[in-house]
């Protein structure tokens, strides 16, 4: 690692999108079977995550360049904590946890360890500019193990920001390595693909040409706001979470079978339903209207990660929530995706993200509030363990996660697969949607919904049934 490590361009634009609006950390949270102990916690902490070096570190920002610099006083005390649950109930808890700020004068995570009478759960709050979801999934990966008395080895550190750049890149500084991390990216995406919310090792491929990605950029650039609904307006400080119960993947994948589509698509498609019933529930006016979203996708090769930092651009994937039909529907959110699947568009904001990180402040509020703008929520997908796992000796029985909002978004709804099942959840500002529990309900009922309409459907190939002849009168031939 070298002495002297400089955020990332991309890693220092989430860095400086933080509002009291809209914190950029990411949340989650697993669910144990058991009461774990304070300080078996931290001993995991301390030998399983705080070998990666990143996590020491706090963000020295001198108005230039941000770096990375040792905590000279760092406290795991601090860090890995106990919450009382008192009268407040988890899900509250959890909200005013998601709506307070990390302390900038420190490496900025946590976790919190709850205790309820059904066994303990753990939050984690850790700030965008350390990582992206894939690499929050390698630091769980890293502090789990695959069963109740098989420990894992510690991990090995992985190298700084700094480490992919050229000397080129390290004389120049920062504009010259905003381009690298543009090059990097359109490598990574051109040689490896990126899933469009799947598993950030399932690549979909997609050649770049500099005619699709100027194309891209103009099509960005020319986007107008979608259809106003109560989903925008001003935003508050305080957020609400909430989160469903989970499904069956196993059904969730026979139903994308049978539409001839992927998991996602059969996911969004749920999310979209729910969010067409939630708003005429509160007399929204829906018929015509389409509900946009900023879909993360992954840009990092497959295989292991060699650093933690962000590595993901942005679509705009716009949700038919005028759709009655939910066959019709879970074809249009298909067939749109397919669309967004053989565009740069994802590519084409990594550019622009990575310039944010270097942009003056008056600009990169600009760029925040104009991308903002054109959507109304963050939609993200993510593809977790399919066995099992424990931590400090208890099994993981649930684990979601809830996925920051930049600008002036007020929703984002987060999906997580773990141990073959699918969970779903919502974080919203309280001034749009006090009540994002209602829309998680309404999710698990369209799932159902969808179900039982595949269930009444005719597939082709099914044997129809031959009519009678018409009975004869007696004495007629």
């Amino acid at each position: 690692m070298s002495q002297e490590e400089w955020l990332s361009a991309v890693d220092a634009a989430w860095l400086r999108m933080d509002r009291p609006t809209n914190l950029m950390m990411i949340c989650g949270m697993m669910m144990l079977d058991g009461h774990v102990e304070l300080e078996r916690l931290k001993d995991v902490i301390r030998t399983r995550m705080l070998c990666l070096h990143r996590f020491h570190q706090r963000v020295a920002d001198t108005g230039s360049r941000p770096r990375w610099e040792l905590d000279p006083h760092f406290d795991l005390d601090w860090h890995v904590r106990r919450v009382a649950l008192g009268e407040a109930s988890l899900q509250e808890l959890t909200s005013d946890l998601i709506s307070t700020p990390l302390d900038p004068a420190r490496p900025m995570w946590q976790w919190h360890l709850v205790d309820g009478p059904g066994g303990s759960a753990l939050i984690m709050r850790i700030h965008h500019c350390y990582g992206d979801g894939f690499a929050m999934l390698h630091v769980i990966e890293a502090i789990t193990d695959l069963g109740e008395r098989v420990t894992r080895p510690p991990p090995g550190d992985l190298d700084g920001a700094d480490a992919g750049l050229s000397a080129l890149e390290r004389v120049l500084g920062p504009v010259a390595s905003t381009l690298g991390d543009v090059l990097r990216g359109a490598a990574a995406l051109a040689d490896a693909g990126a899933g469009l919310l799947r598993h950030p090792g399932n690549a979909w491929s997609s050649g770049t040409s500099a005619a699709s990605l100027l194309y891209q950029a103009g099509a960005i650039a020319a986007m107008t706001p979608d259809s106003p609904t109560r989903l925008k307006g001003d935003l508050g400080a305080m957020k609400r979470a909430a989160w469903s119960a989970p499904l069956p993947l196993a059904e969730v994948k026979g139903l994308a079978c049978a539409f001839g589509c992927s998991v996602n698509d059969v996911l969004v498609a749920c999310v979209t339903a729910a969010l067409r019933a939630y708003l005429l529930e509160r007399g929204d006016v829906v018929d015509g209207k389409e509900v946009r979203a900023l879909v993360p996708v992954n840009l990092r090769p497959p295989g292991p990660i060699s650093e933690l930092g962000n590595r993901f651009g942005l679509v705009f994937l716009d949700l038919p929530i005028s759709i009655v039909d939910p066959l019709v529907r879970v074809h249009e959110v298909h067939r749109r995706m397919l669309a967004l699947k053989q565009s740069q568009q994802a590519l084409v904001a990594f550019g622009i993200l990575a310039g944010l990180g270097v942009a003056p402040d008056f600009l990169k509020e600009r760029v925040v509030d104009a991308l903002a703008a054109n959507a109304s929520m963050v939609v993200t997908n993510v593809r977790g363990p399919g066995q099992p796992r424990w931590l400090a000796g208890r099994r993981i029985t649930r684990q979601v996660f809830w996925v920051p909002q930049s600008g002036g978004i007020g929703l984002g709804i987060s999906i997580l697969s773990y141990a073959g099942e699918v969970s779903f959840a919502a974080v919203s500002d309280a001034q749009r949607i006090p009540d994002p529990a209602t829309l998680m309900e309404r999710v698990a009922t369209e799932f159902e919904a969808l179900v039982l309409t595949a269930l009444m459907s005719h597939w082709p190939g099914e044997p129809t049934r031959r009519r009678r002849p018409a009975s004869r009168a007696p004495g007629r031939r």
